[in-house]
């Protein structure tokens, strides 16, 4: 270990030591509130109320994951895989949940779709958002398309971004620092820097949050056994004001992302100076008013992407959409609530590539072409009796301007026992989704196909959730989901390909069990596991096992020891063969990697320091075939508030 650990070591070390020689005088009373879940309903609505199993990551367990990126969090629960956050920083991420895609796993940002039509699969890249601007996730899974729209087939992923909540002007710092390494080298030199600030306050009935983040990380080539590193370079802003007077308030915010990516021939599996460029940029207002009994939203989003690529094939696009969502929400007495919306985007897309030939780009989609609406009206409503009986159920209208009319619902009853000391929760559910096709798959002139259908899903759920007060959760969900007109990439002969419908039916089913219990007042734990059973054509990097198990302990007031454990099970992947011309399946063994975090707060709790190691055992393994995967690493930062 370098001189440079070691001495970032030893100032973490000394910091504990301020932290645990502070006299503790205050005592705090601590209570246990029920927990609010609202993805499922878009009510706040009491967990035991709730017919889905939803995983919420509060912003006190954010805040014992710190040093790590939303990817990475998001990773750890029940059902899904985000396959590449174990890989190089700047590693593509898939989504895997239920057997699904990228296309089936919609994300919303404070509480509204966010999608890139420029992406093959019109989904969002995580990669471009900075965890140190996040106050809470949401992840609801399961077809949700009735409140949600395209894309909801698999899981809703709620992102809440941070406001603020304390009066007067507030600073805060954190920074982070770490090795960046892959398996086979041991040197922990420092390659791996993030750092961020915030600026917030309120004044009377004005609020506002200023947030910038950067991350620079080194020192890992992309493909593996590569000699050349392959850097990856974000920086973020985020500007929120918010104003409320009355029963009116309304938020207002601007956001910008942008990511520098080197990347190698994938191809080749080769290393290569290729670099893809992202810059985002978002703009959002969200006026709210409140009467009786209910209230009136409309949440509404402006959202460009450009990307440029670098490499033996370049290219440029860019992608443009507006969301426009407007709905009415009202409680009935506490037992009957309702909300009716309506939808609207506007998704349009541009690309340029370089012709054989030529040293000139050229316009390959223009945007005059590749654009579509979408208006959507919807209702859902949800009943909660006062015998245990709870209902959601809801209908949407899919107007697309490329195929016309579909259809969705979803009826999800439940039925909870309460006894002295907790309850018990029967679960159950059948609901609809669709997958709209992408810009791409539609209007590209060499793989697009204007005749493309919406991908069809439906999701039966049955499920059981038992909570015990001061104790914790523990429930048992089966899934299983069918696919309909599914969009493949088809080899038409002679290497010409297309995005076509595939006439079969696909099946994916599992179970996914989840225990968060609180052992005794010092040590708590949270654990997953999931079975998936999916057809052979859905079952690209797909693990049939998967779990993840963590242990927190809290020896003092202010500090907090976790230990977190993650299993993967064999997978199939596949690569293209440069010699037969073909693509070969190949076999990735299981792997499992051991996690450690500690941190302290000092400074009468205005300081909190912290330290990660990650895969502490060193293994190695792949995660993507041919790409490289992160060893042993560890980090150390602070985070001040002032």
């Amino acid at each position: 270990m370098n001189k440079t650990l070691q001495f970032c070591g030893a100032l973490l070390l000394g910091a504990f030591t301020m932290g645990n020689s502070q006299t503790q005088t205050d005592s705090v009373k601590v209570e246990t509130l029920d927990e609010i879940v609202l993805t499922d309903s878009r009510f706040e609505l009491k967990r035991e109320n709730s017919g889905k199993v939803i995983t919420k990551i509060t912003s006190k367990e954010l805040d014992q994951l710190q040093g790590q990126s939303i990817a990475q969090i998001i990773n750890r629960t029940a059902g899904i895989e985000i396959n590449g956050v174990r890989s190089n920083a700047g590693q593509n991420l898939a989504y895997y949940v239920r057997g699904g895609r990228n296309r089936q796993v919609l994300i919303m940002i404070d509480g509204i779709q966010v999608t890139d039509p420029s992406q093959i699969a019109n989904d969002y890249d995580l990669r471009l958002l900075n965890a140190d601007q996040v106050e809470s996730i949401e992840i609801l899974k399961g077809a949700s398309s009735t409140l949600y729209g395209s894309g909801a087939a698999t899981a809703v992923i709620n992102i809440k971004l941070k406001e603020s909540n304390r009066e007067g002007f507030n600073i805060n710092l954190r920074s982070t620092l770490g090795s960046n390494q892959s398996a086979e080298e041991s040197s922990y030199d420092i390659r791996d820097f993030r750092n961020s600030v915030s600026l917030n306050g309120r004044s009377n009935n004005f609020s506002y949050l200023a947030s910038f983040g950067q991350q620079y990380t080194d020192g890992l080539s992309a493909i593996e056994g590569g000699t050349e590193k392959d850097p990856f370079s974000a920086y973020n802003g985020l500007l929120k004001l918010g104003y409320e007077f009355n029963q009116f308030k309304i938020k207002a915010y601007s956001s910008f992302d942008n990511a520098d990516v080197a990347f190698d021939d994938s191809f080749a599996y080769a290393d290569a100076d290729f670099v893809s460029r992202s810059e985002q940029y978002r703009f959002g207002i969200s006026p709210e008013f409140n009467y009786t009994n209910g209230s009136l939203i409309i949440n509404a989003a402006l959202n460009n992407i450009d990307r440029a690529f670098e490499s033996s094939f370049p290219s440029m696009s860019n992608g443009r959409s507006l969301i426009i969502d407007a709905f009415n929400r009202y409680n009935f007495n506490d037992k009957f609530y309702t909300v009716l919306g309506v939808n609207y985007q506007k998704n349009e897309m541009e690309s340029f590539n370089i012709p054989f030939g030529s040293d000139d780009f050229v316009q390959a989609i223009s945007p005059d072409i590749a654009n579509f609406n979408i208006v959507d009206p919807y209702a859902n409503a949800v009943y909660v009796s006062d015998f245990g009986l709870n209902v959601n159920t809801g209908l949407r209208v899919n107007n697309h301007s490329e195929y016309g009319t579909n259809v969705v619902y979803n009826i999800n009853p439940s039925y909870r026992y309460n006894f002295s000391s907790g309850y018990v929760k029967g679960i159950a559910s059948y609901s609809t989704a669709y997958i709209t096709p992408s810009l791409f798959q539609l209007f590209d002139p060499s793989f697009g196909n204007t005749e493309l259908q919406p991908e069809e899903n439906q999701t039966f759920e049955l499920g059981a959730e038992v909570s015990l007060n001061k104790v914790g959760v523990i429930s048992l969900v089966y899934f299983n989901r069918i696919e309909e007109n599914f969009i493949d990439f088809v080899n038409t002969g002679d290497f010409v390909f297309q995005y076509q419908n595939v006439a079969d039916k696909f099946t994916a089913s599992g179970l996914e069990l989840v225990a968060q219990l609180q052992i005794i007042e010092e040590l708590g734990f949270n654990g997953n596991f999931t079975y998936t059973k999916v057809e052979e054509e859905l079952n690209l990097r797909i693990p049939e096992i998967m779990a993840n198990a963590r242990l927190d302990f809290s020896p003092f007031t202010n500090t907090v020891l976790s230990l977190n454990y993650q299993f993967n099970g064999e997978r199939t992947d596949s690569f293209f063969n440069n010699d037969t011309f073909e693509n070969e399946i190949v076999n990735l063994s299981s792997f499992g990697l051991l996690d450690f975090y500690v941190s302290q707060k000092i400074l009468k709790g205005k300081m909190t320091v912290f330290a990660n190691v990650t895969n502490i055992f060193n293994e190695k393994y792949q995660e993507i075939f041919g790409f490289t995967t992160r060893g042993r690493n560890v980090n150390i930062g602070f985070n001040l508030m002032l």
